[in-house]
């Protein structure tokens, strides 16, 4: 497995793309039943095989990656090649980012010494989908990128 296996929620939510792939594998539902049964370790592997395949499909579309803790976000573009990070980091350890008061004070405090700023731009090391899928275990989210498109025009 290369990434990490759907929860079940996930397999739920996505029980008519996961019967569609069986029939691709032609594995029919009467089959699927007897392999539940009596081959485990082969419905082990069509789970870990499914959710790779999503998981690929998810990281190929990601451009955008955020990770925000009390005091500092990480704002990543993954590009074809490359990936770029804006880091901004609050120096007033009574500010919570993640909160909606902490936010409202860096609204307006964005440009005073108790804000500071980095940029940097790597090329993948690994594979894109592969480096991609480690921030989002170590906790980072796909967004839409406005706070990264928001910050590169500003720290520029």
């Amino acid at each position: 497995m290369k990434y990490a296996r759907l929860t079940k929620e996930q397999f739920e939510e996505l029980h008519e793309e996961f019967s569609r792939f069986l029939a691709t594998r032609s594995i029919s539902h009467d089959d699927w039943v007897v392999m539940k049964a009596s081959r485990p370790e082969e419905v082990e592997e069509e789970l870990d095989l499914f959710s790779d395949l999503v998981w690929e499909g998810v990281l190929a579309n990601v451009s955008y990656l955020e990770s925000i803790s009390e005091q500092q976000m990480h704002l990543f573009y993954a590009a074809e090649k490359e990936i770029r990070l804006i880091s901004v980091k609050v120096l007033n350890p009574e500010i919570d980012l993640r909160s909606q008061e902490g936010f409202s004070w860096f609204k307006k405090n964005w440009q005073t010494d108790f804000v500071e700023y980095l940029t940097a731009s790597k090329s993948f090391s690994e594979e894109r989908s592969q480096e991609l899928f480690d921030l989002i275990q170590q906790g980072a989210t796909i967004t839409k990128g406005e706070l990264f498109l928001w910050f590169d025009e500003i720290v520029e």
